[in-house]
């Protein structure tokens, strides 16, 4: 195996298992620890993954995306952190929008269930954690279903979206970066957040700090749009305020 099939097994071992290690590298491809590290560094300058202390973990992009199953497995304690301090940002909002994803499913169950709340959501998961709070309005919004998210998009989604007063929107994304905002890999996805991010008179923004830095290929909003951003500790303080310097407020736990 020369060192461009070996860089190429490395991404998709990533990519299979979410995370990789440099020990486990080095016993798959029969070589040294070095090597391993220097192939991470060399994967790395192209995008496809970003290390860690010893390892590396795969980035999101228009080739690439997790499934939902996926996201329900890593950085568990993190995103049930960030739900529920999202969670208390409602104050007195009445209508909510939620998004697709692992933590807004998250967040739709940390949701109070003693008041009257009205949720539009395109995420089947999220609204069949809600469908049986008797307070509580669930809209589902119309359109293709991912199987990859189990969530709804296309143009059926943001029309529906689009005729929608909503007092605070609750969106996440696959990547935020100072330079290019938030931006996902499908355009269809894209469409749905942004229209989201319009139709809302608050905005806040959740997702664990591996979020932060990375950048996909459909650009839906700024971070100057966003009240807050919602991350756990390991969004670096210095980081964290350089982000609250572009306008939301920023809440790590």
């Amino acid at each position: 195996m020369n060192t461009e099939e070996r860089r190429r097994g490395i991404v998709s071992t990533a990519r299979r298992d979410g995370a990789v290690d440099v020990n486990r590298l080095a016993d798959l491809f029969q070589v040294a620890k070095g090597t391993i590290r220097r192939d991470l560094r060399a994967i790395e300058e192209t995008g496809l993954i970003r290390r860690t202390h010893g390892g590396a973990y795969p980035v999101e992009s228009a080739g690439f995306e997790t499934t939902l199953a996926t996201r329900t497995t890593r950085n568990v304690p993190q995103k049930s952190r960030i739900a529920v301090a999202a969670a208390d940002l409602l104050g007195d909002a009445k209508t909510v929008f939620v998004d697709e994803g692992f933590t807004p499913q998250l967040i739709a169950e940390a949701l109070p269930r003693d008041r009257p709340l009205t949720v539009v959501t395109p995420s089947l998961v999220a609204a069949t954690a809600l469908a049986d709070a008797e307070k509580i309005v669930v809209l589902l919004l119309g359109g293709r279903v991912r199987g990859r998210t189990m969530a709804t998009v296309d143009h059926w989604a943001s029309r529906m979206l689009a005729d929608f007063a909503i007092d605070l929107a609750y969106v996440g994304a696959n990547g935020i970066s100072r330079e290019y905002g938030l931006t996902t890999p499908d355009p269809a996805v894209g469409d749905v957040k942004g229209q989201a991010t319009r139709s809302a008179r608050r905005r806040v923004f959740t997702g664990v700090h591996t979020k932060f830095g990375a950048v996909n290929f459909c650009r839906f909003a700024d971070v100057r749009d966003f009240e807050a951003i919602v991350t756990d500790v390991g969004l670096p303080s210095a980081e964290a305020q350089r982000y609250s310097l572009l306008g939301p407020q920023v809440i790590r736990v």
